[in-house]
């Protein structure tokens, strides 16, 4: 491998994919947030994850902000791990995915924070379209591997 650092192994463009997952994490922190200031409106406190119907007639709205986050948290390791890989053999394409996922993230939690989850659909349903293209960057990325010389 000599004295090249890995930074200088990485393509050029690959500085995108980086901050599009930074981004991601601000939006992540947005949502975090958002379910935060829902607990105190809604009063739905640590450690209850989600509030009950027959306890707090807010629930249904607090519980689909709580579920847009969390969600979001869940996707959000395959998310990663596709754009980080399939970013090494397409850095450009995998941004442009990232960003599009990112965004439609944003709009899928917000229409799921309106208290009515088909509203997390219209825009935010475009998001599994950049994953699947993720997803085929990284088998991009893994069949090359396989093939080089």
């Amino acid at each position: 491998m000599g004295s090249s650092s890995v930074v200088e192994l990485l393509p050029k463009d690959y500085g995108y994919v980086v901050l599009v997952a930074v981004l991601y994490s601000f939006l992540n922190f947005f949502m975090a947030f958002q379910v935060g200031k829902a607990r105190k409106k809604y009063k739905v406190f640590y450690p209850t994850m989600y509030a009950s119907e027959s306890d707090n007639k807010d629930a249904k709205v607090f519980n689909c902000v709580q579920r847009g986050h969390q969600n979001s948290l869940e996707m959000m390791p395959l998310f990663f791990v596709f754009l980080l890989l399939g970013g090494l053999r397409h850095p450009c394409i995998s941004a442009g995915l990232g960003l599009l996922y990112t965004v439609s993230r944003f709009f899928y939690f917000k229409g799921y924070s309106t208290g009515d989850p088909q509203k997390r659909l219209p825009i935010g349903g475009y998001g599994f379209l950049a994953l699947m293209g993720l997803i085929v960057c990284t088998i991009s990325f893994g069949v090359t591997l396989l093939l080089r010389a």
